[in-house]
């Protein structure tokens, strides 16, 4: 299997090469560099798909690992592939296929260097999800935010760049965060290798573990903020709605990155092997999570922009995974990352049709409609309109991923949404869980009341928006769309489906994966006693 651990790197290795080999191709060939990025991306996801099916033919908790330059872990630099990194690798991958086939319509002329931008942002991304230790971490975060600042102010405007002061000043900010908690981290345990530090924490004296949670609480404030959780994720709604709608699509997984690490710092270190130090901080992630949850549902209610209730939606999607992490029920993972799975594939489709609906409509359409409803601003004189004329086969294609995107955000059968929160509520409710009987408690009630009731706030505001945009449009244009343009939401919708109809396979793989992460040696055995490639010293 040599070329399999081998195939762990080029997910780093391709984006990088190829974002490199995009800088100087002259920006006016931005039709060479879209097919060249694409066709990158294209082999990027081939190679997750044989990733996947790497992790998941061996045991359940299948892990492999790349050590660069051959040196073993703790002392050298390791990549780590397990089943929860070779599926953020994929949606990645996924995400990333969407937004550039959307973005070379016309978005892509926007501004200079966009495709290098993208394929940056995408090795930060799977540089994040494949590196074994928290310095790489940080490496490849900066990686990713660096990229990400240069892709929220593409296109320009006044908003764009007001809004990526704000992501950059606060981004800044929690790198700072990350730095201080890093360096805590390693001068009271003096490893930064995630596996060696899961062993090494249940060793700590007072003083030493003392100042490891300092530094873990710094760490987990810095990836909470990028996650979005109440009242850290201020800045999300503003800025992703202010971005051009491929950049918004990608940006949808950018806040699971947060979410990714807390998931894996928290079951790999603080897991209940952990000693005192077990179950540290998962009363913040589940409180913190219901905040976030009634925070991002109040906001959904509140927007009269689709970019506004598309942020907002993400908000509660954060608020329900990092709760998810901080119940503390290994069974609940499972239906959780069948959620940030199918929650993510809708949030990016529905960033991407957002501009479609859009296009053609009036600044303050949607502040006309609501002060018309508020005061009846309707002639009594004027004709009733013709009823039963037939709608354009563009509106009706838009209007049926609309009507798509509102049952999956509302969490209605028979969608992926729904399968997702019947998931997490089945073993929520279920007492048997991993880790044998656990009683309903008040928290977890107020967890099942937020799903719901976060549910019925996407209904209600997508039915607004959906009767204001097709039913009652004030304008009654027809938008121009391309094929090229709608053909990436059909396949993300498509996905979504896909999902849904193959719910038994996916969920037996997010249930595999949840019971691995609630066994921290899955992950360290394999790190720590890696072997070095090719003959040692005396063989």
């Amino acid at each position: 299997m040599n070329w399999a651990n081998n195939l762990i790197i080029l997910p780093i290795l391709l984006p990088m090469a190829t974002a490199a080999a995009l800088i100087p191709i002259d920006d006016r060939n931005r039709t060479l560099k879209g097919v060249l990025s694409f066709a990158s991306t294209v082999v990027l996801f081939v190679a997750t798909v044989i990733l996947i099916g790497v992790v998941s033919s061996g045991e359940a908790a299948g892990t492999s690992v790349y050590m660069l330059g051959n040196w073993p872990a703790p002392f050298g630099i390791v990549l780590v592939l397990d089943r929860l990194s070779a599926l953020m690798l994929a949606l990645s991958a996924v995400l990333g296929l969407a937004a550039q086939v959307y973005a070379m319509a016309r978005w892509h002329t926007a501004g200079s260097h966009f495709h290098s931008l993208f394929q940056l942002l995408l090795a930060g991304l799977n540089g994040a999800f494949l590196t074994g230790d928290l310095f790489n971490l940080f490496v490849f975060f900066e990686m990713m935010l660096a990229a990400s600042y240069g892709l929220l102010l593409h296109g320009s405007g006044p908003m764009r760049v007001k809004a990526g002061l704000h992501y950059i000043a606060v981004n800044l900010a929690a790198s700072s965060l990350f730095l201080i908690g890093v360096s805590l981290i390693y001068g009271a345990t003096g490893t930064l290798n995630m596996a060696d530090l899961a062993v090494r924490i249940t060793t700590l004296g007072p003083e030493s573990r003392m100042l490891m949670e300092a530094g873990a609480a710094l760490l987990g404030i810095a990836f909470l903020v990028k996650a979005g959780m109440w009242p850290l994720g201020f800045w999300l709604p503003t800025a992703y709605s202010a971005a051009t709608p491929p950049v918004a699509a990608i940006f949808a997984i950018l806040t699971k990155v947060g979410v990714y690490v807390i998931m894996r710092l928290s079951l790999l270190l603080f897991g209940n092997e952990a000693g005192t130090s077990a179950g540290f901080g998962q009363d913040l992630l589940l409180y913190g999570g219901l905040f976030t949850i009634a925070f991002g549902a109040i906001g959904v209610l509140a927007s009269q922009a689709m970019g506004r209730l598309a942020s907002y939606s993400i908000l509660v999607s954060s608020g329900t995974l990092l709760a998810a992490v901080g119940l503390g029920n290994g069974a609940v993972i499972g239906g959780a990352l069948f959620y940030l799975v199918s929650s993510t594939l809708t949030t990016c489709a529905f960033f991407l049709l957002i501009e479609l609906v859009e296009r053609g409509r009036d600044a303050g359409a949607d502040v006309l409609a609501v002060t018309m409803e508020a005061y009846g601003d309707i002639d009594e004189d004027e004709p009733e309109k013709e009823i039963g004329v037939a709608v354009p086969g563009t509106m009706a294609v838009l209007g049926l991923c609309f009507c798509a995107c509102a049952v999956l955000m509302s969490g209605l059968p028979p969608l992926s949404g729904f399968l997702a929160k019947f998931a997490i509520l089945h073993e929520l409710f279920n007492e048997s869980g991993f880790g044998g009987n656990m009683p309903i408690t008040a928290a977890q009630w107020i967890y099942v009341a937020l799903l719901i009731l976060s549910g019925l706030a996407a209904m209600i505001a997508m039915n607004r928006i959906g009767i204001r945009t097709f039913w009652t449009s004030i304008e009654g244009t027809i938008p121009r769309v391309f094929l090229i343009e709608i053909t990436p939401v059909l396949l993300l919708l498509a996905a979504t489906v896909f999902l849904s109809l193959q719910a038994g396979p996916a969920m037996r793989y997010m249930d595999a994966t949840a019971r691995a992460l609630a066994n921290p040696s899955n992950y360290t055995d394999p790190v720590l006693s890696a072997p070095r490639a090719g003959p040692t010293e005396g063989g």
